[in-house]
């Protein structure tokens, strides 16, 4: 059964109220412009550039059509991050999940990310979803961590998989069984 993504608000650490709720058509145009600064840093998204609007908004209806979590991060009006969980497509892997987050500058270290973690899981749960797969390079120790904390644990390595400021990584693969 499929549910829809339902409204969660709570206090972020500095005392700003954080709403997570579904991604809608008219979040497309903030969505490409929070994600532009971490496209550009290079680092930490696999991304080389934000969407356009008709490629967002394109993703948008895909997700609502097919099902799958696409959550705004809000911070006072304005969308600073997004998770997501896109279902297997073929019949026999509807049961798993591929999570992605990214919270830019304006939502960092506020507790956000423990609060999308629990939000997902709880959106996964509710749509009998066995298990959530993700990436995440080796470097990225902040969000390593946060998945870790979550209950995710590393199903394996691809060595040297991105190069990122000249130097090798390795990506790892996390999951988390319901």
């Amino acid at each position: 059964m499929i549910t829809q993504n339902t409204n969660h608000t709570f206090t972020a650490k500095n005392g700003e109220t954080i709403i997570l709720r579904p991604v809608v058509f008219s979040d497309a145009v903030q969505i490409i412009e929070a994600v532009r600064e971490i496209v550009e840093a290079g680092e930490f998204l696999q991304k080389e550039r934000p969407r356009t609007i008709d490629e967002e908004k394109a993703f948008i209806e895909e997700c609502q059509e097919k099902g799958n979590m696409y959550t705004a991060i809000e911070k006072q009006g304005e969308v600073i991050g997004i998770a997501r969980i896109l279902r297997g497509e073929l019949a026999m892997k509807r049961h798993t999940g591929m999570f992605r987050t990214w919270i830019n500058s304006k939502g960092q270290g506020l507790g956000i990310g423990k609060e999308v973690m629990g939000y997902s899981i709880a959106w996964a749960k509710r749509n009998g979803l066995y298990k959530i797969s993700l990436t995440v390079f080796s470097e990225n120790k902040v969000a390593i961590k946060l998945y870790e904390k979550a209950g995710f644990v590393v199903e394996g390595v691809q060595k040297g998989q991105v190069k990122i400021n000249d130097s090798f990584q390795d990506e790892w693969w996390m999951a988390y069984f319901l």
